[in-house]
């Protein structure tokens, strides 16, 4: 066995030294010789593949070939049918007196560069090299996160992306119709409002292909809540004051009789808040609770507040805020009674 092996290692050595010397020529260098110099050394147009797709490398033969091998940065991949090359990825696909041909198949980046085919012929070695150009499609590869920030703050975000050929990078606010935020790798807002929250869109973009990633930006802002609305209920029915308030982070709420708190079960009087919204309800109305109310709204930022009446269905509102008894009944009669008066 280790006789045979010896042998065959032998039989590869002019094989060896033919390609040794063919590489000696440099791709795409004018090759001294008696012929013509175009003729040994033919340079191919270049081939653009995909990322992910198959390559094919094909030499042309003729004359009486003693030796073919195709070669990638001095490495031999084939030597005629013997595979030299160790990637599964490699095969031949024909070999004959016409053409020498080779295949890649799920090419990558690593597999860019040049390919030499180095024929020795009976008369004279020639080359023919072939630049295989690999494009990848863009792949966002760092990218912010989700961030949460308070009103007023400056924010960066970052975005970047692979890809052959290079990918062009914008920035879109798409929850504001898709405005064009910025072109560049860096957004940068300063002083961030409450307008400028949400969803943010980085787009990379080569001839190949898109990619996309979004990023959510929370802005914290302190409450501010809407101006109150009085509530005319009549003794014994059921009444409710109504609290809204537009805060991120949703805020707290707290009622207040005059300057008392008021909890859930006081006095028959239940408080429901969900989300913005915050409800004092009454369900027996008493003469004890006609009166100023307050509801408060607070969060880590701050808080605001709005003040209430509750009134009985008699009771008017002046423009100062108290409250002035008028008797239908005494106003009937004076309507009735004023023919009479004009008289005197």
């Amino acid at each position: 066995m280790h006789v045979r092996g010896y042998l065959a290692s032998f039989s590869k050595c002019p094989l060896l030294v033919s390609l040794r010397i063919l590489l000696l020529v440099h791709a795409g260098s004018p090759v001294h010789s008696q012929g013509d110099s175009q003729s040994d050394n033919k340079v191919m147009d270049n081939i653009t593949v995909r990322e992910g797709e198959t390559v094919f490398l094909r030499c042309e033969q003729g004359d009486v070939v003693t030796h073919t091998a195709w070669l990638n940065r001095s490495s031999i991949l084939y030597a005629g049918e013997d595979k030299w090359s160790v990637d599964p990825r490699v095969s031949l696909v024909t070999l004959n007196q016409e053409e020498f041909t080779i295949k890649i198949e799920n090419v990558d980046m690593t597999d860019e560069g040049q390919y030499v085919c180095a024929v020795q012929t009976s008369s004279r070695p020639r080359t023919t090299s072939v630049h295989v150009l690999v494009q990848v499609p863009p792949k966002i590869i760092n990218f912010s996160r989700d961030i949460v920030v308070n009103e007023g703050s400056n924010v960066t975000l970052l975005c970047q992306a692979s890809g052959k050929p290079e990918p062009s990078i914008s920035w879109k606010f798409i929850s504001n119709s898709g405005d064009l935020a910025s072109d560049d790798e860096l957004l940068e807002i300063s002083s961030i409002s409450r307008q400028r929250a949400g969803v943010y869109e980085c787009a990379a973009v080569n001839e190949i292909d898109t990619d996309v990633q979004t990023v959510d930006i929370t802005v914290n802002y302190a409450p501010s809540v809407s101006e109150g609305r009085d509530a005319g209920v009549t003794l014994g029915q059921r009444g409710v004051l109504e609290c809204e308030a537009d805060a991120v982070p949703e805020a707290d709420f707290e009622w207040y009789k005059d300057n008392r708190r008021i909890f859930n079960g006081f006095d028959d009087m239940e408080i429901v808040s969900t989300g913005s919204l915050s409800k004092l309800t009454f369900y027996n109305v008493s003469d004890g609770d006609y009166g100023n109310y307050t509801c408060v709204a607070i969060n880590k930022l701050g808080r605001s507040n709005t003040s209430f009446l509750m009134y009985g269905p008699r009771a008017v509102q002046d423009g100062s805020g108290g409250e002035k008894a008028v008797n239908f009944h005494t106003c009937l009669l004076f309507i009735a009674l004023l023919p009479f008066l004009l008289r005197f």
